[in-house]
């Protein structure tokens, strides 16, 4: 009662308090004009520190969003091929890539059920392996000879112990891929996503063309928790008086003055995208912060360690089966799916691992089957629904980011919400700009006053 009486008499007493070029970056009193100009104050200075990586962030998140249609669509002979009687078998098809680019060694086999859909062979190739291809050509021959000489009357380290070497396949990390039609065994492409338009957009939107470990990973990573805050300090300001005001900040009012439209193209478009734009930051940080991945574990008390696939079992007189035997042990497993991932083994214990996807699921909600190398049985599977509680979360972070979640219909949202995105700054700064040039009259406080009684939304923003 005595703080109440003493407060509201200060005010009388001192009614400058009140007048928003007086306020400070800290709330000086506990009225509502002090804080909303504390958080303008916050919403405005993290918008200026921020805005630009945000924009561009923005910027390049709305051409990735359509990165697969766009490059099936001008790429299409790459993709799709025509239809034909015969599919080669996939040992052929790996056989073309791996005598058309000798120092290749293959990664994976993606399988499409759709006969119009090329078959993709995952390579790794060194990068002399592609500038230098007829020099590794020779090199490769000669080192074989060598080998031969040298090794004459001794095994391979796997034979010596009793268990001869896998076949060839699962042989290091991809970095190509070789595009190769399944009716002709033809070499459609050899691709290369770092070398593609899509690759710069990606490295500026995660990494601002540096690296993973650059320090344009931890700016777009400050940035993006920074952003967090600016969306919702920009809710708090938002918030309306009155319905009047509210019906205001729902629509914008397009026959008003250029100024009043980019006020409300600031909050009207603001307060719809807020929230979307609110979950693609949140979700954002997974990749930048390393304590921020961790803590999605941690929140839902599972182990970030994947599963152990089940070991093929030995057997010495047994000749193993290749990638044809493979695909149709996974094929009469998982029939109705959207691709199959097919992977060799790396050692005679090894197994042969297939990727799924089902048809309807998000693009992380992949299934594993395990595939015995001597037998041809699938010998186990992990399916989406029985990873734990964290790896499924984990898994959606992706499909929620780019939009793809809900197919064809999140992905507009997304882009428009990017679109959005990307005006913020611009039409936040001319809003900034115009208030410094407005002048300060002994009139303004009586005329918001009317204003706010006859229902105008001319709030300083």
């Amino acid at each position: 009662m005595y703080f109440s009486t003493f407060f509201s008499s200060h005010i009388n007493t001192h009614p400058q308090v009140l007048r928003a070029d007086k306020i400070s970056l800290l709330p000086s009193g506990l009225g509502l004009q002090n804080m909303k100009a504390f958080f303008r104050n916050i919403h405005l200075y993290l918008s200026l520190a921020a805005g630009l990586v945000i924009m561009t962030c923005c910027f390049t998140g709305a051409i990735l969003v359509f990165e697969k249609e766009l490059q099936e669509a001008s790429h299409h002979d790459r993709y799709f091929v025509r239809q034909e009687n015969l599919h080669l078998p996939i040992e052929q098809l790996i056989s073309n890539v791996r005598q058309k680019y000798p120092a290749a060694k293959v990664a994976s086999v993606k399988i499409y059920p759709s006969p119009e859909r090329s078959v993709e062979v995952g390579v790794s190739i060194p990068e002399k392996g592609k500038q230098e291809e007829g020099k590794l050509t020779v090199k490769t021959e000669q080192n074989a000879s060598k080998e031969k000489e040298a090794g004459a009357g001794s095994k391979p380290a796997a034979v010596q112990k009793g268990k001869p070497a896998a076949p060839a396949g699962g042989e290091g990390r991809q970095t190509h891929i070789a595009f190769v039609n399944p009716y002709t065994g033809e070499i459609l492409e050899l691709y290369n996503y770092r070398e593609t338009f899509f690759y710069t957009i990606f490295s500026l939107h995660r990494w601002l063309l540096g690296g993973n470990d650059s320090i344009g990973k931890t700016i777009t990573g400050v940035s993006t928790f920074i952003f967090l805050f600016i969306l919702t300090t920009g809710i708090i300001l938002w918030w309306p008086k009155n319905k009047a005001i509210l019906k205001q900040r729902l629509k914008i009012k397009t026959d008003a003055s250029w100024k009043r439209v980019n006020h409300d193209l600031h909050l009207v478009l603001g307060f719809y995208s807020a929230i979307f734009l609110f979950i693609f930051a949140f979700t954002a940080l997974a990749w930048s912060f390393k304590w921020f991945n961790n803590g999605i574990y941690t929140v839902t008390n599972s182990s970030m360690k994947p599963v152990e696939p089940p070991n093929s079992t030995y057997q010495a007189d047994k000749q193993r089966i290749g990638y044809d035997s493979a695909f149709v042990a996974i094929q009469k497993a998982a029939p109705d799916v959207q691709f199959y991932i097919l992977r060799a083994p790396n050692d005679s214990t090894g197994i042969f691992s297939a990727t799924v996807l089902q048809i309807g699921a998000h693009e992380s909600a992949a299934d594993n089957y395990y595939i015995d190398q001597y037998s041809g049985k699938v010998i186990g599977n992990l399916k989406f629904q029985d990873k734990n509680l964290g790896q499924r979360v984990r898994s959606t972070f992706k499909p929620v980011h780019v939009g793809s979640i809900y197919g064809l219909p999140s992905k507009i949202i997304a882009f428009l919400v990017c679109i959005f995105g990307v005006t913020f700054p611009i039409t936040g700064t001319i809003m900034w700009l115009n208030r410094l040039k407005k002048k300060k009259t002994k009139q303004l406080s009586s005329t918001k006053t009317q204003a706010v009684a006859v229902g105008e939304d001319d709030e300083e923003y």
